[in-house]
C-alpha cells in the first residue's frame, strides 16, 4: 500500500514463543453446523490451558458479534469473514499464541487463502467431519429446522454448499469419536510437530 511502511518489531514471534515454551500455530477447526467445531476447540484449549500454553479461540458466532456483525450469509459475506478471520488468527500467531479458529468455512478456495496467508506449516487445517443427518439430529441451535422452513437462507449444507477438504492434516469423526478421543488426536498432532511437548 502507497505510503504505508512496515515497522519491523524487536520482540519477534520466535522470542515470544521462547518465553511462552511452545510454538504458536493456527489449529483451523471446519465442519458443518452441528458437526462440533466449537465444542471441539474449546475442550482442546482447555487442556492445552491446563499446561500452560497461551491460547485464544475464535469463534465463529462470537467473531460476528463483533468484527464481522456487519456481514451477512451470502457467498461474498462468508469470504470476506473467512478473510478477516485468517488476518485476525495471523496476528495471534505472531503475538506467539496457539489459535484455534472455529468456523464453518464452507468454501475450499477461501481456506486455501488462508493457507496462502500464513507460513504452510502455521496452519493446522482440521476437518470435524459428521454426516449431515446426524448434524441435523443435534441441531443445537434450531438452525436446520429453520433453513428447512425457509427461515434462514444460504444455510450451508440445505441451501449452500459446503466443499470439504480434500486432503486435511486431520480427520476427526465426531459422530464416532468421543470427545476425549477427539482431544488426543489434535493434541497428538501438535506433540508431533514439535508444536508443544509433553513436558509443557
Amino acid at each position: 500500500m502507497k505510503n504505508v511502511v512496515w515497522h519491523h518489531a524487536t520482540v519477534t514471534r520466535q522470542r515470544r514463543n521462547e518465553l511462552n515454551n511452545h510454538k504458536s500455530v493456527v489449529l483451523w477447526f471446519t465442519g458443518l453446523s452441528g458437526s462440533g467445531k466449537s465444542t471441539l476447540a474449546h475442550a482442546v484449549e482447555e487442556e492445552l490451558h491446563q499446561i500452560g500454553c497461551r491460547t485464544i479461540v475464535l469463534d465463529g458466532d462470537n467473531m460476528r458479534h463483533g468484527l464481522c456483525k456487519d456481514l451477512d450469509f451470502s457467498d461474498e459475506s462468508r469470504k470476506e469473514n473467512i478473510r478477516r478471520i485468517g488476518e485476525v488468527a495471523k496476528l495471534f500467531i505472531e503475538s506467539g499464541v496457539i489459535t484455534l479458529t472455529a468456523f464453518i468455512s464452507p468454501f475450499k478456495e477461501e481456506r486455501d487463502k488462508v493457507r496462502k496467508l500464513l507460513a504452510n506449516q502455521d496452519l493446522i487445517e482440521i476437518y470435524v467431519k459428521c454426516p449431515i443427518s446426524v448434524c441435523e439430529a443435534r441441531d443445537v441451535k434450531g438452525m436446520y429446522k429453520k433453513a428447512k422452513a425457509n427461515e434462514i437462507k444460504n444455510f450451508t449444507g440445505i441451501s449452500s454448499p459446503y466443499e470439504a477438504p480434500e486432503s486435511p492434516d486431520l480427520i476427526v469423526d465426531t459422530d464416532q469419536e468421543t470427545l476425549d478421543e477427539s482431544v488426543d488426536k489434535v493434541l497428538g498432532v501438535l506433540i508431533n510437530r514439535g508444536i508443544i511437548n509433553n513436558a509443557n
